[in-house]
């Protein structure tokens, strides 16, 4: 079973090929992927591979995790799964919009 790794520290010039090509010195690569910022299309400096083994990922972590790419010492381990703990919101914003903002309420009530 494939092994998903997470790669942070990556140099802003770090691509999917150049990822994948430094991993597959260490095992087979299922893929690699380099995260970007939709609005900005740069890096995120952080990326994820995926090994074919488990045996692979261990290797990669150990011989990789702290080693130069593209200039950079990476971090490599293995990833977490995701955690969606994050505030689901309506895309018009949400939240109160209008009414009472905390303003001074006696005398918004004396009209």
């Amino acid at each position: 079973m494939a092994t998903k790794l997470f790669v942070g520290s990556l140099s802003y010039n770090t691509t999917d090929a150049t990822l994948e090509e430094f991993f597959a010195a260490v095992g087979q690569v299922v893929s690699a992927k380099v995260i970007f910022d939709r609005d900005t299309n740069r890096s995120k400096g952080f990326g994820f591979v995926e090994m074919s083994s488990d045996e692979d990922a261990k290797a990669a972590v150990a011989q990789l995790d702290g080693k130069e790419l593209d200039g950079r010492p990476i971090a490599v381990s293995e990833a977490r799964p995701r955690e969606d703990n994050r505030e689901r919101r309506p895309f018009n914003g949400g939240g109160n919009r209008g009414g009472d903002r905390g303003g001074n309420r006696e005398r918004s009530n004396r009209y």
